[in-house]
């Protein structure tokens, strides 16, 4: 009677400690794992401005700095039009030195003798029309003399009105408009000389990043447009990896959560990472990314920045992301 009591009871522990394990099991946090790729992250370079290629420093698979400089154009035309801006410059600001500075007194002279030759010549136009009057009224001349010295006499008025005008304006120097006006184009002319600093500037290139030369996809003494393609650039640094994390486990990707980054190139050793970004809208799972799941699954793009990346992590290469939910960068 005993035996089978003591079998019942080594069952019920048996299940007992079976029960256990498969609810620790199942209650503690189970580890995440990702699929996805290094992400790929190119730059087509390109000049500012048009001309002939004057020469590439670098090759296809040349490393590069940020700031280094990779081709040259032709700079002779623009520093010529450098050269023209600049005296436009001068030009304008001579003309404004001369709007603020008035007449000279010698120009003011000038326009007080026209003024006393406009007056003796009204003197003797009205005088001599006076004296036609006179001869119209004897009917010694014709209507036709008398209204030839109207005319002139009002021919004469005209021209002391227009000197007296002219000698006021001496006096008075230019008007508020006309300096404003002088002010205008040197404030023109200085934004050109701006531009043309700016164009002969642009016909260096340089890297805007460090990175890896992909393509040079033009030869010195190629004609180039301004933004057509010279050199394509591959961003080495810093480096992303970009993951994809299905609705239910989307509450376990957090920016700053703390991951590893698996290659199967270093099975045993992992890269540390951490995510930098979750994206706000769920999309269908790209079919570059390796994973057991549905490809029509719906899930959420995460941006993975890995802290101790290396050469050997080249763009594109399959990565697995596991998630140490442990630690989270606060």
């Amino acid at each position: 009677m005993k035996k089978p009591l003591l079998i019942v009871g080594a069952l019920v522990v048996i299940a007992a400690i079976v029960g256990g394990w498969m609810w620790y099991q199942h209650s503690r946090p189970q580890t995440l794992t990702l699929y996805g790729n290094v992400d790929i992250r190119t730059v087509n370079l390109s000049f500012r401005v048009g001309g002939r290629l004057a020469s590439l420093s670098v090759d296809e698979g040349d490393a590069v700095r940020k700031g280094q400089t990779l081709g040259t154009l032709d700079r002779a035309p623009y520093e010529n039009a450098l050269m023209q801006a600049k005296a436009n410059l001068a030009t304008a600001e001579a003309k404004l030195d001369l709007a603020k500075a008035g007449y000279r007194e010698e120009e003011i002279a000038q326009a007080q003798a026209a003024v006393s030759q406009a007056e003796a010549a009204y003197q003797y136009a009205q005088n001599f029309w006076q004296r036609q009057q006179e001869l119209w009224k004897s009917r010694t001349i014709s209507a036709n003399d008398l209204e030839n010295a109207r005319s002139s006499r009002d021919q004469a008025l005209a021209s002391l009105k227009s000197a007296r005008d002219k000698l006021s304006q001496f006096k008075t120097g230019n008007r508020p408009q006309e300096i404003a006006q002088a002010q205008a184009g040197v404030d023109q002319a200085k934004a050109q000389v701006a531009q043309a600093e700016l164009d002969l500037h642009d016909t260096t290139l340089v890297a805007p990043s460090p990175g890896t030369l992909l393509t040079r996809a033009v030869e010195p003494g190629s004609m180039l447009n301004a933004g057509s393609t010279a050199l394509t650039l591959s961003l080495t640094r810093p480096v992303w990896v970009r993951a994809y994390v299905d609705e239910r486990n989307l509450h376990r990707a957090t920016p700053g959560q703390q991951v590893q980054v698996w290659t199967d190139g270093r099975p045993d050793k992992p890269y540390t990472g951490k995510i930098g970004f979750v994206s706000p809208t769920a999309e269908f799972t790209p079919k570059t990314v390796e994973t057991p799941d549905l490809r029509t699954d719906l899930v959420y793009r995460l941006r993975i920045i890995v802290t101790d990346a290396d050469d050997g992590l080249r763009q594109g290469m399959p990565v697995t992301v596991t998630f140490d939910e442990s630690r989270h960068e606060q």
